[in-house]
């Protein structure tokens, strides 16, 4: 349906209201097409807040579209600041593990939303979580609001994680 709409709104070029359309629909544009009304930082901002389980997770179109945005966002590396990774929004959760590692407490945040997580995400976020060096400090040290602030990401804990949490 969205791919449709894609094609009724755009059969004269891209609509320079195009952000009061839903978030959804820029999944099936390129950050190209985009270009003529607004920055590719501003399209991947939106596409961020979009729901990208439309799209299947492993598909070409959702690959093309992570590669895309750390291009325009000029990641060079693995290491994704606090800034990025708000922009980046739902696409964090396409990230690899070593990207998880690499940088640290700055996707967790993003990272709490995701659906669900490949192994190597897992066990990338044990590893950042487990390290201590987060503001939540070390498993150890955790209180009920600090789960309540890791919410989305206590289903990847495991039993080395788990027996740390104080009771």
């Amino acid at each position: 349906q969205l791919s449709c709409l894609v094609k009724m709104v755009t059969p004269h070029g891209i609509p320079k209201d195009l952000d009061s359309y839903p978030e959804d629909l820029l999944l099936f544009l390129s950050p190209s097409d985009y270009a003529a009304t607004g920055s590719c930082r501003q399209y991947f901002a939106h596409v961020g807040k979009a729901n990208l389980d439309v799209l299947q997770r492993e598909s070409s179109q959702r690959k093309q579209l992570l590669l895309e945005a750390l291009a325009c966002l000029k990641i060079p590396g693995t290491q994704v600041n606090e800034q990025n990774a708000e922009i980046l929004g739902h696409l964090v959760c396409d990230l690899r593990g070593e990207y998880i590692r690499s940088s640290g407490e700055s996707l967790l945040k993003q990272l709490s939303q995701c659906e669900s997580f490949q192994p190597d995400q897992e066990e990338a976020i044990r590893s950042v979580i487990s390290s201590g060096n987060t503001t939540f400090g070390p498993p150890v040290s955790w209180s009920a609001f600090t789960l309540n602030e890791l919410t989305g990401l206590i289903s990847v804990f495991d039993h080395s994680v788990l027996k740390m949490i104080p009771k």
